[in-house]
């Protein structure tokens, strides 16, 4: 017995939601067939023998916890090769990675080598840092590698290593072209007149760093030039107390120090001790130093670095971290039991964070991303540019495009491969990565690392650029009128910034997330000026201070709406790209965290830096180059509040559907 339809609904409205569900029915399979077509044709596409690339790892079984470099690079080498394979392989042919570990022994390194030659499908070879194990390792098997043509991409800084063996790269900025003529230059521009030096004999990258200082400051010689030799892995005694006292007796204004970081720490004990305290540029990290010697050392100390700017965190990682559950990103920290110092009670127990949850942010773990996602960076360069010799190749044609396309297509001015956190391109002579160094300094007394002064720009002639660092700060005082429907929102900050010429204004920024009149052309900004440097009882000298009002755009994601959280910034870079600068922010616990919102709760603020780039052709010789610059994003993160939802959207839906009720159902 057929039931009687429902007499609050006619009968053709029920048909016409039966063809509509219908309708989405058939969409919903044709769209999920497709996509299953997709993937099977990419699988197919990638068939035959899979090429194959080598990664050079070196795990540190030595230290008491991992620091997590190893374990980072096997999972993001992993996810490429996916990558990879998931878009149809290299021209066809699927792509398989091998890790091949040395555990820091220089006759495993070179055997690794030897076996990664020895596979017939070997596109190349990525990795090899240790500059002492790299220079036995290119001696026993150079002449096999020039010989098999194979492309090696090592992350090696002395290029005299391999300079001889054509088809060998660097992801390191080289010590002749980068680290020299940047520590040369800013000894001269900051006035340094008597530097000193002091490095291993026995480390091939402290000689060579010794070496070219010595040739490249001819109009500021060294006054002092020790080479110190390692006693069973240690600095004796007896040579450190001569070179102090030989320092102490020149007075250099600036000590080049060379003896890695592990052992700096008692070095400089030793010279607090003895009264000797120059300023000091450390060719290893600040942070690595011993904590009593940062809080106490009575001068500045600097150094050169390419990742993890102080106080400013890396924008992609940024967004791609806060995409991902965070324990897929956290790396450093677990403990090695086979450490030998667990067994001597050297190691001790750290204590376990708030949770149990481990910082992804922490500056450790963000060390191991940092190289976890530049080996894979350089898996997909591999691929990308010998993918360009076509279906069909055989290997020794495959490994020539590889080389051709890193001196032509990835050459520095020319083009950038665009990597996870990072673009790379590579000098065509010299053929190490083009990677700038940036000045980090500790200045006494102050306790927190930060953008040296001075800073300098690699242009497209090769020259060095001076370029100041403007620290600059955004306070927040309100956000309102935040639109999703036109992504944009209203804000009012106080912008204080100072640099150390003191002739920087905010004309020479562009916030370039600023929305545009269309009656105009130009940014929807009004800024009145406070405060202008000069002497002033009430203002910071030299610090020049603006309040900006202005419309801004951000890029809403409203898959949790109405319990989202979403991101609001104020985007900075250079106006005019010949007058470049670099942004440097206050800490985060100085930072003004109070801000008034309408509908909206601030969660959190910080400060992210990217580098990008502006593609160019000429249009009449088609000569392709590129020009870098660097962006700084003053950000707020906000949590939309609930309150403003209900009283909008579901009381009025809530009404709506009441009425509805009462006037189809009661009749």
């Amino acid at each position: 017995m057929r039931r009687p339809l429902p007499t609050g609904l006619p009968v053709a409205a029920l048909w016409l939601l039966c063809a509509m569900s219908l309708l989405l029915l058939t969409g919903f399979v044709l769209a999920l067939s497709a996509t299953r077509t997709a993937a099977q044709e990419a699988a197919e596409a990638a068939t035959g023998p899979p090429l194959n690339i080598a990664v050079l790892v070196s795990n540190r079984l030595d230290q008491c916890y991992d620091p997590g470099d190893v374990a980072a690079i096997r999972r993001f080498i992993k996810r490429e090769e996916q990558r990879v394979n998931a878009r149809g392989g290299i021209a066809g042919r699927p792509l398989h990675v091998r890790v091949l570990d040395d555990n820091r022994n220089a006759a495993t390194t070179t055997a690794n080598i030897r076996s990664a030659l020895s596979d017939p499908q070997l596109l190349g070879i990525i990795g090899l840092a240790n500059s002492t194990r790299a220079q036995a390792a290119f001696k026993d098997t150079g002449s096999e590698i020039d010989a098999a043509g194979v492309p090696f991409i090592s992350d090696l800084s002395v290029n005299s290593i391999f300079e001889k063996h054509p088809t060998v790269f660097t992801t390191r900025s080289s010590q002749d072209t980068e680290r020299i003529p940047v520590t040369t230059e800013f000894i001269r521009v900051m006035g340094f007149e008597r530097p000193a030096f002091v490095g291993l004999d026995s480390m091939l990258f402290a000689t060579t760093l010794g070496d070219g200082l010595k040739k490249t400051l001819t109009d500021k010689p060294l006054v002092a030039d020790h080479r110190l030799t390692l006693v069973d892995d240690k600095l004796p005694d007896s040579a450190v107390q001569t070179a102090i006292a030989d320092i102490g007796a020149k007075a250099p204004d600036m000590l080049i120090l060379g003896i890695g970081s592990s052992r700096a720490g008692g070095m400089l004990q030793q010279m607090m001790a003895a009264g000797v305290t120059p300023p000091l540029l450390l060719s290893g990290r600040i942070d690595a130093l011993p904590p009593e010697i940062t809080r106490t050392y009575p001068n500045d100390i600097y150094q050169l670095a390419w990742d993890n700017l102080p106080e400013v965190s890396n924008h992609r990682l940024r967004k791609v971290i806060a995409a991902s559950e965070d324990t897929e990103w956290v790396f450093e920290g677990k403990k090695n039991p086979s450490a030998p110092g667990w067994l001597k009670g050297e190691c001790k127990e750290r204590p376990e964070p708030p949770g149990g949850i481990h910082d992804p942010l922490s500056a450790a773990n963000l060390r191991a991303i940092t190289l976890g996602t530049q080996y894979a960076d350089m898996v997909g360069l591999v691929a990308n540019a010998a993918a360009i010799a076509g279906r069909g190749s055989d290997i020794a044609t495959f490994r020539a495009r590889l080389v051709k396309e890193l001196k032509s297509t990835y050459a520095t001015g020319r083009g950038i491969f665009k990597g996870t956190f990072e673009n790379w391109s590579f000098d065509p002579t010299t053929r190490a990565a083009s990677r700038t160094p940036f000045i980090v300094m500790l200045p006494r007394g102050l306790g927190r690392t930060q953008l040296a002064p001075v800073q300098f720009v690699r242009l497209k002639n090769g020259q060095l650029k001076l370029t100041n660092t403007l620290y600059l700060d955004v306070d927040l005082i309100r956000a309102h009128s935040i639109d999703d429907n036109e992504k944009t929102f209203n804000a009012e900050f106080y912008l204080s910034m100072r640099d150390r010429t003191n002739m920087a204004t905010i004309e020479q920024i562009d916030f370039v997330n600023a929305a545009l009149d269309p009656r105009t052309n130009g940014r929807q900004l009004a800024v009145t000026t406070l405060h202008e440097g000069q002497p002033n009882a009430a203002y910071p000298e030299n610090m020049k201070i603006y309040k900006v009002t202005g419309k801004f755009l951000f890029q809403p994601e409203l898959s949790g709406y109405p319990f989202d959280t979403q991101r609001f910034s104020i985007d900075i870079q250079p106006k005019r790209s010949d007058a470049p600068f670099i942004v440097q922010p206050p800490p985060p616990s100085l930072r003004d965290k109070n801000v008034i919102t309408d509908g909206w709760d601030p969660k959190e603020q910080f400060v992210t830096h990217d580098e990008d780039f502006v593609p160019v052709v000429d249009p009449y010789t088609h000569a392709p180059s590129v020009v870098p610059f660097f962006k700084a994003n003053y950000v707020w993160m906000m949590q939309r509040q609930t309150t403003d939802y209900f009283l909008r959207v579901v009381v009025p839906l809530a009404f709506i559907l009441i009425v509805a009720y009462l006037s189809i159902f009661i009749p």
